[in-house]
């Protein structure tokens, strides 16, 4: 399992705005590809906004290709989805799950 980490800043204003577009725009579309297996938004207020984590977990790196194209390391980001950000990370990082604790 891969877990796929991208980060972004945003308003407070704009935060529910971001999350109702990755519930309804980005989520569906991932959902049909093979290979994706979850996904979690994250958000913590700092000095300047809100900051944002999306983690989505792909069962192979190879999986993770049905989403970007060839270059995995370069973040895929919506136009709609600019509009609602301040700043983001235009590079997502890649780990390997080892250890998942389910309760």
């Amino acid at each position: 399992m891969i877990a796929r980490f991208w980060s972004a800043q945003t308003t407070r204003t704009q935060a529910p705005i971001y999350a109702d577009h990755l519930r309804n725009h980005v989520l569906p579309t991932v959902r049909k590809l093979d290979g994706y297996a979850g996904g979690m938004l994250l958000e913590r207020e700092i000095p300047d906004g809100i900051e944002i984590i999306v983690i989505t977990f792909w069962h192979s790196l190879s999986s993770i290709r049905g989403f970007t194209g060839d270059n995995l390391e370069k973040a895929v980001v919506a136009d709609e989805a600019l509009s609602l950000l301040t700043q983001y990370d235009r590079n997502v990082r890649h780990y390997k799950l080892i250890v998942k604790d389910d309760v």
